[in-house]
């Protein structure tokens, strides 16, 4: 499938930035100046659990979809401090962010628990956006592409292609990652065009339909570079994703 066929993301991830309040206030800023989307792009904002509520309400009649930071892979129970996807799409959420690399350093979560957590959200109805990446040490070894493909091969078990709409992959290199380093575009591209041969692999040709998003340090001023690589359809964005100005101008990169 050619690239301009795969309508472009741009994902914001707040992280554990902005209570409710300022989340309604941001969103009614963003939305003012965002451009018409229509088919051209999808943006997804993922506020902190708490903001959740109010950014759906606050995003009502609007184009932008609504996406959450992560899910457990049960139903319901005693899992104190975690979120169902069934409590997300009664929220409203249309995507979710599973396996951030925060989530795998901080709170350890393994390839395993991500494809468990991936499964129960596909089940659920809701768009995964999944996340891989490697650290420093890796890609100054040189097992990078490896690395990533192992984790591909974990967390897409059990993932059919009748799954592939339900499936976004993002990759993050974590030196990249709020260090204010960027992938050179050769680099990102060298990595999402392997993550796409990896899945030709499990799918065939089905997997030219998935997006892979770049989730690095990526802002204003190199977003247009990194999205005109072949592989690339879009961005999972962090810091540049909590001012409007700066998220608006790579979903302008898009158009």
């Amino acid at each position: 499938m050619n690239k301009d066929i795969r309508i472009p993301i741009i994902a914001g991830n707040w992280k554990m930035n902005k209570t409710p309040t300022q989340a309604v206030e941001f969103i009614s800023e963003l939305i003012s100046v965002l451009p018409l989307l229509n088919e051209n792009c999808e943006v997804v904002i993922c506020p902190p659990f708490t903001a959740l509520s109010a950014v759906s309400t606050a995003l009502n009649g609007s184009e932008v979809k609504l996406g959450a930071q992560n899910c457990h892979f049960e139903q319901n129970g005693a899992f104190t401090g975690e979120i169902s996807a069934e409590m997300l799409k009664e929220l409203g959420c249309t995507y979710v962010i599973i396996g951030h690399s925060e989530r795998r350093a901080y709170f350890a979560e393994t390839d395993d628990t991500v494809n468990k957590r991936l499964l129960t959200a596909i089940q659920n109805g809701l768009t995964v956006i999944l996340c891989v990446g490697e650290n420093l040490e890796q890609r100054e070894n040189g097992v990078t592409i490896p690395f990533i493909n192992k984790q591909l091969e974990v967390a897409l078990a059990g993932v059919t292609e009748q799954n592939l709409a339900q499936l976004v992959i993002a990759y993050e290199p974590i030196w990249a990652i709020g260090t204010g380093k960027t992938a050179t575009p050769e680099q990102a591209q060298e990595v999402c065009s392997s993550i796409r041969t990896f899945a030709l692999g499990l799918y065939g040709e089905m997997a030219n339909n998935i997006r892979i998003l770049y989730g690095g340090s990526m802002n204003e001023k190199n977003a247009g570079e990194l999205l005109a690589q072949p592989d690339i359809d879009g961005g999972l964005i962090g810091g540049a994703a909590l001012k409007a100005d700066s998220f608006t101008a790579i979903v302008n990169a898009t158009l």
